[in-house]
């Protein structure tokens, strides 16, 4: 990143409904790209929300400026965080950046943005629910919300797909779209290649939401293990469907080679070292833009198994993944994950998207919509 440009003093805030020490795919997003920029001088501040009350407030991590706003209900992921709104209207921002638009945050961002004439641009980040209903309304919420999105100075995709499929919903102009992959890089292995022991190590992961289809995996591990019986699953995520999953796994009399667990969301070194660790990793998710975890398996050389739907879809169809239809049942899931264990899909070595290029895409577009408001800027990052 070139730190001398005259565009490094820029003041971006970030403005994301969920940040760290919470994991998922938009804190790491956040994270990955937001000290990076930081370290390119830009200003940059990460306006989040709490519903806790238990985060600091303010904290300086990283050159990042992190401030937090209590949301609510703290029991429900609407995030109606008022002070969103006040916190934007009163600061000195030269560009915002919506990360995410699934909840009550992005909409208050928008509209503070328009109030205090600053510059915004939003990247989509979407992803499942499991809650039907909610899944039901996707659509209608994207078109509620076009009137703001159209005010956007541009609109960022992490996959084709994604931004596809929202020129497609909301009827704006292609040109008002930008395609900034997500990073797949992650930081040298410490020992270097970890040492196989023999026994399979399925590793699925993801927040522990129905949506992300743990369950799936699990419930093909009865007929794996009929096959490979030192077969384990590693489930590697948290969320509120962790109690669930462990009634599955005892109904379905695999407990003992199933564990739950969580890696630290800065722990960027032991991600790795699980991930390279693995024999195959999974994701049998309803619903991806451009999967972090999977991007950050292929980067390591590992095998990987998803289904076939969403973003998801478009990595198979670039041969880097094996994809199986959602619908399979417990058999079909399990006859794949045996044929990748015996031969796996291991795409040759290709050029992935690296977080650099994500925050140097990134710090383009904060300069083009800033040089002319008002003015589209010819930036595409894909």
């Amino acid at each position: 990143m070139n730190s001398s440009s005259t565009h490094s003093n820029l003041r971006v805030l970030m403005v994301t409904p969920r940040y760290l020490p919470l994991m998922g795919g938009i804190e790491t997003h956040v994270y990955e790209v937001g000290r990076r920029l930081a370290r390119a001088n830009l200003h940059i501040t990460i306006l989040t929300t709490d519903r806790t009350g238990q985060l600091p407030r303010d904290e300086t991590s990283e050159g990042m400026q992190i401030r937090r706003v209590r949301a609510y209900p703290a029991s429900a992921d609407v995030y109606f965080a008022p002070e969103i709104y006040r916190e934007i209207v009163t600061g000195t921002w030269d560009v915002v950046h919506c990360q995410g638009i699934h909840t009550f945050v992005p909409p208050l961002a928008m509209l503070a943005a328009l109030r205090a004439h600053i510059p915004f641009v939003v990247t989509f980040h979407t992803g499942g629910h499991s809650t039907g209903w909610r899944n039901a309304v996707r659509g209608l919420q994207w078109r509620t919300l076009r009137p703001l999105l159209a005010r956007a100075q541009r609109l960022i995709g992490v996959s084709q797909f994604e931004a596809d499929l929202f020129q497609q919903h909301l009827h704006l102009p292609r040109e008002k779209f930008t395609v900034i992959p997500n990073g797949g890089s992650l930081p040298p292995l410490p020992n270097g290649a970890p040492a196989r022991n023999g026994a399979a190590l399925i590793l699925s992961v993801g927040r522990l939401e129905k949506y992300k289809g743990h369950h799936r995996v699990l419930r093909a591990m009865p007929h794996v293990l009929e096959s490979v019986p030192n077969a384990r699953l590693l489930i590697l995520g948290t969320g509120p469907y962790e109690a669930a999953l462990k009634k599955l796994a005892d109904e379905y009399r695999v407990a003992e080679r199933v564990e739950i667990r969580a890696v630290p969301a800065k722990d960027r070194a032991q991600m790795a070292t699980v991930l390279a660790s693995a024999t195959l990793i999974v994701l049998l998710s309803e619903y991806e833009a451009h999967p972090i975890a999977v991007m950050e398996a292929l980067a390591l050389g590992r095998p990987v198994l998803v289904a076939d739907t969403s973003g998801l879809r478009e990595l198979a169809q670039r041969g880097l993944v094996r994809a199986i239809p959602l619908n399979s049942s417990p058999t079909q899931i399990a006859d794949t994950i045996l044929a990748q264990l015996r031969e796996p899909l291991i795409p040759p070595p290709v050029q992935l998207p690296t977080w650099e290029e994500c925050a140097e895409a990134l710090r383009a577009v904060y300069a083009g919509v800033t040089k002319d408001e008002g003015q589209d800027a010819n930036f595409n990052a894909h």
